[in-house]
């Protein structure tokens, strides 16, 4: 029988920049995927780090992120996504969202949902 590995957080808040975004690496139930974390003050959000235009990554650079007005903005082609709720303002993906991955803050340390 398989044994899973013990949980750990992905990350302190602290080592987030606050308005900023990042790339982390997370094992998700579908498997391994990089995700753009995104803090704004005490609250963090994060999104599968996927265009869903062209299936590309969105950070301009390796987990560097132009996020400008609200928005998340791909690297690739552009598109817009707001910071609140990853859903595509602008580009060629109008209307698409980016993929939420649920996260918590206990103790000062981010983790993802479980489920």
């Amino acid at each position: 029988m398989d044994t899973l590995p013990p949980l750990r957080p992905l990350c302190r808040l602290d080592d987030l920049p606050d308005g900023e975004a990042v790339a982390l690496d997370a094992m998700l139930p579908d498997g391994e995927e990089n995700l753009i974390v995104l803090r704004h003050g005490d609250g963090v959000r994060a999104w599968i780090n996927v265009c869903p235009h062209a299936g590309r990554r969105l950070d301009w650079a390796p987990g560097k992120f132009l996020i400008t007005r609200g928005t998340l903005v791909c690297a690739v082609h552009g598109a817009s996504f707001r910071t609140d709720d990853g859903c595509c303002v602008g580009g060629p993906c109008r209307g698409d969202s980016l993929r939420a991955v649920p996260l918590t803050i206990e103790d000062g340390e981010v983790w993802l949902v479980p489920g």
